[in-house]
């Protein structure tokens, strides 16, 4: 579990098939064989490391969802450790299981902060609100604007310098994860789990007797 507050930012050092080579400082503190770390919002295992650089294996699933496989020697990428328990969650609760992948739409600077537009799949909209949760290549952000199938989100002047998120431009593809809460409400109400019953208030503490 990861809480979408980018640690630091790494770049590809090797590319090959199902595998990547990573560049990094920071996330390698505390780092072992088997640890996980999120790269662009992706969970991945960490199947070696040395002092400057860590590697993961990358499934084809994980390739067909995620943008992993659109990287580059020398592309750099959001990188963040797992969350500590007992420790402060300053974002949202991200799982790293990228849900799709977005376009982006449009750029606008706000004096030092920017606008950006996503076009997204449909079918994520439905779990899309204005002031919710996103996380976007691994950064969590607020959904400022909503449309058909694009939402927006405002990025200060620090998400801007500390994420590959600055350097975006109109055209790249990002990793989205929606917030799980939504999904978890989705299923609640949904018709096959019986919805949100008195029985099921009552059950969970929000209603007394």
């Amino acid at each position: 579990m990861f809480t979408g507050i980018i640690e630091e930012v790494g770049k590809v050092n090797q590319v090959q098939l199902g595998k990547l080579m990573v560049n990094a400082g920071i996330v390698l503190q505390g780092t072992e064989l088997g640890s996980s770390i999120a790269v662009n919002g992706v969970c991945l295992t960490v199947t070696g490391f040395n002092s400057i650089a860590f590697s993961v294996d990358v499934m084809p699933e994980t390739l067909k969802r995620a943008n992993l496989g659109k990287l580059k020697v020398g592309d750099a990428v959001n990188l963040e450790r797992p969350m500590v328990m007992g420790g402060r969650l300053g974002g949202h609760l991200v799982q790293g299981h990228i849900d799709g992948t977005g376009r982006v739409l449009a750029l606008k600077h706000e004096n030092e902060a920017s606008l950006m537009h996503f076009e997204v799949p449909h079918r994520l909209m439905r779990y899309l609100a204005v002031k919710g949760f996103i996380a976007v290549d691994g950064a969590s952000l607020t959904v400022v604007e909503t449309g058909e199938n694009s939402f927006a989100v405002s990025l200060v002047d620090y998400t801007q310098q500390h994420t590959i998120l600055g350097k975006r431009k109109v055209g790249d593809i990002v990793n989205l994860e929606v917030d799980i809460i939504a999904k978890y409400v989705e299923s609640l109400t949904s018709a096959h789990s019986g919805g949100v019953t008195f029985d099921f208030l009552k059950e969970n503490g929000f209603i007394s007797n």
